[in-house]
């Protein structure tokens, strides 16, 4: 066991002295050139926003665990960090340079965003207030507790050694007062950032008193480095807890924190002076050998047996560490050197490209064929990708660009169906669709909202007006023409406005994806390197395309309107056949349901519902089928029907009236399955069902029209119009929504942006003369963007080809 103990009166600024003289002869000046090409480049890194795989040393560890203290010590002078009570919520990056002329310390502050360095600061209590004022101007602009960028101070001091460290926030438990409640847990995360690249030695503090198993951080500190390859963890005040020991064996299992940190990792024990009155510089350095001399002293002599120095002793005292962080690092610069080099080239060469570039972009400002050569392939990706989005493409991310439902219904102004009372409620309502599938969507809500319509009562006077009115004109088909006549009313007035609403609906959802277009852009441009023509910074030229893009789908919605309304005035046409085609004839009482079976066939089976819903509720499902009409429900409320019409039947033989009324029976003969009319005229073929005797009342008899008598127990002509009305409605809306519309809307949206989008917006942009392109382009504010990039590049351009030379020299002299 060694005997000999450092003297009280040798400090650590003495012992560093004496290393630095014996290694002069060989490699001193090697390695202060490698520390000072380092710091130039951390401060370039800092400055630029560089991610540099420079080594580093982090300090790590709880509020009170000592880390402010450790680096005053390594300072050799105190700025009272400590009592700066926001001084450790941004990272502070210590760059300790030694300098034996500095007989009195000299710190200078990074400025922000510069590599450049402010005037020198010698007192500590303006250093302390330099960092105060920095942290809290920072979190005042940014409206944040704690922030990750860091607070770069170079300290050059005869007693400090070559060391850079990086101290972080404290780990809290609980946020102070004024704080958000999150405080905590931001500090964790932002130190887990500093600390996880590989390249950074990891400095953790504990204090002795904390059990190795009962660490709070420690725990936290294996996630970053499971295995402790990289940290140096170091048990403070020390002196605490040397007190409780009195034999060997204690002593000797404490120091080797076997079972706890595993066998290849040795912690530091370090005590610190606790005294805080003011003291000078020498003295605090005095204060710090001391205590080092007492800890040993204690270890010799006050436990019985001692301890196992020789395992131990390079262990303990903050001399041992601080030696140990230095040759650590200087270890770490110069096997980092030839990668730190090759990636140094490798910047320099990036950056050079860029100014070339940048040059290039700035002489282009004023050169008409390469803006109109950058915009037509700028505006030509776009619209590939706008194609590609309806074709199904799944990128950027639907759950952030993507809308639901009720999302379209708010955000396109266009709300509610009109007409429909009910909450139309699609399949995959609730899921963020985009391009085509978000098209697809409204196509079927558009169906639903069409058949939760039914045509709507008429009144007996409107009825009488039309039935009258053909009755003058002579002929047979008087009842049937009326009915025709109210169902085409009906659908032109009510269907009409679902038309219109489908189609700003749809063309909503064709605007929405001019954005996602640019994000989709952007992503690949970034991703694979293409660039389809650099239009950054020119805001006029962006407003163009987008105006143009917009009118673009606003005349396709106009367009399309005026299709399907040419289709609702053709199926509602006087000379349309819709009401006598083959599929029609098998009767007014079944159609309804054949049409809800065809609609919910075809939309059914290619229509399936995604989201994730679970087991859909009795309700639920009620509430969906609302939506579209239930099998028989037009026998169920078709006023005319059932026992009733029968009865009425049976009575109907009457001497025809010269003019009819709304209360007058018809005269109809009824046989079996049967009706004949009765009159000199010769009968004509009817629509009629083979088993509903309820349906369309017509006779031939002098021309004139029969209605009922008025009975309760019987069926009037009014109510055979109504029915048959709402049969022809029931026709007209199938036959519009099955075959006209969809088509229509799919080939009048779809088909354009596919195949004339790219042609429209070229003919818009680029069919003008010079002058007039160039309108889009005189940006200013763009060409002076562009000369501050490039004056900021040829800054980091300078300072990186400077950190280059000095470190092929560096690497000359290793």
């Amino acid at each position: 066991m060694a005997t000999a103990t450092p003297t009280p009166t040798r400090t650590p600024g003495d012992k560093f002295k004496r290393s630095h003289s014996h290694h002069q002869s060989d490699d001193s000046s090697s390695t202060l050139s490698c520390f000072e090409a380092y710091n130039r480049l951390q401060a370039a890194a800092v400055a630029f926003g560089e991610k540099l795989p420079i080594p580093e040393i982090v300090a790590l560890g709880g509020q009170s665990d000592g880390k402010s203290s450790l680096l005053e010590a390594l300072l050799g002078f105190r700025f009272n960090v400590r009592e700066v009570e926001m001084g450790t919520r941004r990272p502070l990056i210590l760059q300790m340079v030694h300098d034996p002329s500095a007989l009195e310390p000299r710190c200078r502050f990074q400025e922000e965003d510069s590599e450049e360095y402010g005037s020198p600061v010698v007192s500590g209590s303006a250093i302390a207030d330099i960092i105060k004022s920095k942290t809290e101007a920072l979190l005042k602009r940014t409206k944040t507790s704690v922030s990750p960028k860091p607070i770069v101070m170079r300290a050059e001091f005869a007693h400090c050694p070559n060391l850079t460290i990086i101290d972080t926030p404290g780990f809290v438990l609980k946020a102070k007062k004024g704080e958000p409640e999150n405080t905590p847990q931001e500090i964790l995360s932002m130190v887990k950032s500093l600390a996880s690249p590989p390249h950074r030695i990891l400095l953790f503090l504990q204090q002795s008193s904390v059990e190795w198993c009962s660490s709070l951080w420690l725990d936290s500190i294996r996630e970053i480095d499971p295995t402790f390859r990289r940290t140096v963890i170091v048990v403070s005040k020390f002196d605490n807890r040397l007190k409780e020991f009195s034999d060997r064996w204690e002593v000797d299992r404490y120091l080797s924190a076997s079972g706890y940190l595993g066998e290849n990792t040795r912690p530091f024990f370090v005590a610190l002076p606790k005294d805080r009155n003011t003291v000078s510089n020498d003295e605090f350095r005095r204060q710090i050998s001391q205590v080092d001399n007492e800890v040993l002293r204690h270890l010799h002599e006050g436990i019985k047996g001692g301890y196992d120095e020789e395992k131990f002793k390079p262990y303990i005292g903050f001399c041992s560490l601080r030696e140990y962080l230095e040759s650590e690092l200087q270890k770490r610069y110069k096997e980092a050197a030839p990668a730190t080099l090759a990636l140094l080239e490798q910047r320099c060469s990036e950056v050079n490209i860029e100014l070339t570039r940048l040059d290039s972009k700035i002489q282009a400002t004023s050169d008409v064929s390469h803006l109109r050569k950058s915009a037509m392939m700028h505006a030509a990706s776009i619209s590939n990708h706008v194609g590609a989005l309806i074709d199904g493409a799944a990128d950027p991310a639907p759950e952030q660009w993507g809308k639901t439902t009720e999302e379209e219904r708010s955000e396109s102004g266009v709300g509610s169906w009109p007409g429909v009372t009910i909450d139309i409620k699609p399949p995959n309502a609730i899921l963020c669709l985009y391009g085509g599938a978000a098209f697809e969507r409204v196509m079927h809500e558009f169906r639903c909202a069409a058949y939760s319509i039914e045509c709507p009562p008429v009144s007996r006077e409107k009825v009488g007006n039309i039935l009258l009115a053909h009755a003058g004109r002579g002929g047979g088909r008087g009842v049937a023409e009326a009915a025709a006549e109210i169902a085409r009313t009906a659908a032109r007035s009510w269907l009409a406005p679902l038309l219109d609403t489908a189609c700003d609906r749809l063309a909503f959802v064709l605007g929405n994806l001019f954005d996602i277009a640019l994000e989709r852009n952007s992503s690949w441009e970034s991703e694979y390197g293409r660039k389809t023509g650099d239009m950054g910074g020119y805001v006029g030229f962006h407003a163009a395309l987008r105006h143009a893009y917009n009118r673009f789908v606003k005349d396709l919605a106009k367009q399309c309107k005026q299709l399907v309304r040419h289709h609702l005035d053709s199926v509602t046409s006087p000379y349309s056949h819709v009401f006598y085609e083959n599929d029609f004839q098998g009767g007014f009482g079944s159609s309804a349901s054949s049409y809800f079976k065809h609609n919910q066939t075809s939309a059914g089976s290619f229509w399936l519902e995604l989201s994730d819903g679970g087991q859909v509720s009795r309700d639920e499902t009620t509430r969906d089928q609302e939506n579209i009409p239930p099998e028989n429900k037009a026998r169920q409320i078709t006023p005319g029907k059932g026992a009733e019409a029968r009865e009425a039947f049976r009575e109907s033989q009457m001497t025809v009236p010269e003019t009819p009324s709304p209360d007058q029976p018809c005269d109809v003969v009824y046989a079996g399955d049967v009706k004949a009319e009765v009159g000199p005229r010769k009968p004509i073929a009817r629509m009629t069902g083979s088993r509903n005797p309820g349906q369309l009342l017509k006779v031939h008899n002098g021309g004139n029209l029969l209605f009922g008598n008025g009975d309760s127990g019987s069926t009037t002509a009014y109510a055979a119009i109504c029915s048959s009305a709402a049969q022809h409605f029931a026709r007209i809306r199938e036959v519009l929504v099955e075959r006209s519309v969809t088509s229509t809307l799919n080939s009048g949206f779809l088909t354009p942006c596919r195949d004339r989008l790219v042609v429209e917006l070229g003919l818009d942009l680029f069919a003008v003369n010079d002058e007039k392109f160039m309108d889009m382009f005189v940006s200013p504010a763009a060409i002076d963007a562009l000369q501050h990039k490039r004056q900021s590049l040829q800054n980091r351009q300078k300072v990186l080809q400077s950190c280059l030379t000095e470190f092929k020299k560096v690497a000359r002299a290793l």
